[in-house]
């Protein structure tokens, strides 16, 4: 008999390996994607390049919103007892 823990623990480490591309993909895309070019057309963003204040500082905060909404929705609460069938 399976034990339906595994199917659960399988799912959310197959979401938590989603979040981590979805980060390195806003990271990636705003730090070369914004910051490919000459650094003397750079805009700002209270005070830091715009390719860093988004790739770092809202991508972060994006993430943790992002996390703690996935956190709700999609993951259990599991129990680490076993259980007894009776048979």
């Amino acid at each position: 008999m399976k034990d339906q823990r595994f199917k659960i623990a399988h799912r959310e480490a197959l979401i938590g390996i989603a979040l981590v591309i979805v980060n390195f993909a806003i990271w990636y895309g705003f730090a070369y994607g914004l910051g490919a070019g000459n650094p003397t057309s750079y805009t700002y963003v209270l005070g830091f390049p715009a390719w860093f204040f988004y790739s770092c500082m809202a991508g972060t905060i994006f993430m943790i919103v992002l996390i703690c909404v996935v956190m709700k929705l999609f993951f259990k609460e599991v129990s680490f007892d076993d259980e007894e069938v009776d048979e």
